[in-house]
C-alpha cells in the first residue's frame, strides 16, 4: 500500500483529504505542522508523496519542502496546496522542489486526479512538474520558459542565471512590483547567499543588456522593481 503524508493545519481540510486518499487505497499519515511531519519522516517509513499546505504555523510549507529536498536522498513527491495563485508563487513553489501545485479552493476530483497522475510519474521515475508557463511576450521581450531563453527584438539575450530568473518572473508578471525580499527568494539557492546588493547588481546588469529598452525595468522607491508592460 502506497503511503501519503498530509501536512495541513486546518483540521477539516486535513480530515477531508485523508478520507478521500484512504478511499483511493492509500495509507495516510496526517500532520498538522511541519515540525510534526519532520518527526514522522524521521520515524519512518518514508511516504511516496507529501500533500503539503504552504501556509503552516511555525515553519512554512515552502521551507519544509526545501528541508525534504535537501535532507532526503529518496525521491518523495510533493504536491503543494495553497490559496496563493500568482505565477510568482507557483514559480517559488516549484523552485524549492514541489512536483505539482494546486490552488485552494479545489475540487476533490481534481485533487484525486493530480495525486494519481503524480504517483504514476513518480513510479515511472519522472520528476518534471506539469506546471510550465507558456511562452510570454511583453513589449519587445519574449520568454521561452521550457528552453530557458529570453529574446529582445528576436535576439537572444546572454543572461546569467540570476538575471534570467529575475527577468523571467517579471515578464510573467508585468506591471507587478516585486519587493526585494521576493526577488531574493527567487534567485537564492541552497549554495547561493543573496543580499540586497545582489539584487541591485543583477538589475543593473539587466538594464545594460536591454540597452535602449533599459527603462522597461522601473525602480519603485522604497519597495523594489517592476517591468512595464
Amino acid at each position: 500500500m502506497k503511503q501519503i503524508m498530509v501536512v495541513e493545519d486546518e483540521r477539516d481540510v486535513r480530515d477531508l483529504i485523508a478520507l478521500h486518499l484512504k478511499r483511493e487505497g492509500f495509507d495516510v499519515i496526517a500532520c498538522e505542522s511541519a515540525e510534526a511531519a519532520k518527526d514522522a519522516l524521521t520515524a519512518g517509513p518514508l511516504p511516496s508523496l507529501i500533500v503539503l499546505d504552504w501556509m503552516l504555523p511555525g515553519q512554512s510549507g515552502l521551507d519544509f519542502a526545501k528541508y525534504v529536498r535537501e535532507g532526503w536522498k529518496q525521491k518523495i513527491g510533493i504536491l503543494l496546496l495553497t490559496a496563493r495563485a500568482d505565477t510568482l508563487d507557483k514559480v517559488l513553489g516549484l523552485e524549492v522542489g514541489a512536483d505539482d501545485y494546486l490552488t485552494k479552493p479545489f475540487e476533490i476530483r481534481e485533487f484525486q486526479a493530480r495525486v494519481r497522475a503524480l504517483m504514476r510519474r513518480l513510479e515511472s521515475g519522472e520528476s518534471a512538474a506539469p506546471f510550465t508557463p507558456a511562452n510570454v511576450q511583453v513589449g519587445h521581450l519574449r520568454l521561452e520558459s521550457a528552453a530557458k531563453r529570453i529574446f529582445l527584438r528576436d535576439q537572444e539575450l546572454n543572461l546569467t542565471p540570476h538575471e534570467f530568473k529575475l527577468l523571467a518572473v517579471m515578464i510573467e508578471n508585468p506591471d507587478k512590483t516585486f519587493e526585494r525580499d521576493q526577488l531574493i527568494k527567487i534567485i537564492q539557492g541552497p549554495d547561493v547567499k543573496v543580499v540586497d546588493r545582489t539584487i541591485d547588481t543583477t538589475v543593473l546588469g539587466l538594464r545594460k543588456k536591454l540597452g535602449p529598452d533599459a527603462d522597461a525595468i522601473e525602480t519603485v522607491r522604497g519597495f523594489g522593481y517592476r517591468l512595464k508592460s
